[in-house]
């Protein structure tokens, strides 16, 4: 399962369209991946280190356990209604911009403001409605003027979960080989491919999209490197949370990940 679709997560999509034999779902409204893990309904979900703090804040438990990155930069872009090559991020400073206010998200465009020199309070965000700028993933219909994940350190971003238990099992030796040979390919075939791969995933959605989707997101890297969700990652995560009042505890990553 999915905590989001898009094309941002093409390692793990790929996989499944690759051939390993797997049901693939998005997380759906009033649903948590911790309870489908734990209540067995799921066996690998797409999430992000850290989902496991709050919850590990209230003593909640057992919690997932992350095991493989899927991406170690933001997968969010500033667009525009049309090019716009003279943007610099101190332009958003006394305009509109319409924000993806999920808490990672959020939490990662905070970051990447202030990192990039912006007066935070002088840019007008809201979640809804008529805007100069929007802040979302790819694909979609404005046009890309800078990436957030490009301008700020490289991250644990997205990662894979699963139930302590679940990593004793044949299934997850072989998912997990699978991925990480999708991931090595996701990040450097033609774009074009990966996206004709992975076509099934996005009806109604044209080849092109796709494709210019996942050129975006090799070129910035956000698969590079390999699957290890690392101490430099994790520490950075810790970072950006901390930088932006979301953080209350620092669990260590022995806490969180493989």
């Amino acid at each position: 399962m999915a905590s989001r679709h898009s094309a941002f997560y093409s390692p793990l999509l790929a996989t499944i369209a690759r051939g390993f034999d797997a049901t693939y779902s998005v997380l759906g409204a009033g649903q948590r991946s911790q309870d489908l893990i734990r209540e067995g309904v799921v066996d690998i979900m797409q999430s992000a280190v850290s989902s496991n703090w709050n919850p590990m804040d209230r003593g909640e438990g057992p919690l997932p356990v992350h095991f493989a990155l899927i991406n170690r930069r933001d997968g969010f872009f500033i667009a525009a209604p049309e090019p716009d090559e003279a943007f610099a991020w101190k332009s958003l400073e006394g305009r509109t911009l319409r924000a993806d206010y999920g808490a990672q998200p959020n939490a990662m465009l905070h970051y990447a403001l202030t990192y990039n020199g912006v007066e935070v309070d002088r840019v007008l965000m809201v979640e809804s409605g008529d805007a100069d700028y929007i802040h979302r993933q790819a694909p979609g219909p404005w046009c890309p003027v800078v990436s957030v994940g490009a301008s700020m350190p490289e991250v644990a971003f997205s990662t894979l979960c699963c139930s302590r238990d679940f990593v004793d099992t044949t299934a997850y030796n072989e998912f997990l080989a699978a991925y990480e040979e999708t991931r090595q390919w996701v990040r450097s075939a033609p774009a074009e491919d990966v996206a004709a791969v992975e076509a099934g995933f996005f009806p109604g959605v044209t080849r092109k999209d796709v494709a210019d989707a996942i050129k975006a997101y090799q070129k910035i890297g956000t698969w590079s490197g390999g699957i290890e969700i690392d101490d430099a990652l994790y520490e950075q995560a810790l970072m950006v949370f901390g930088r932006t009042g979301g953080l209350s505890t620092r669990h260590p990553r022995s806490a969180v990940c493989l």
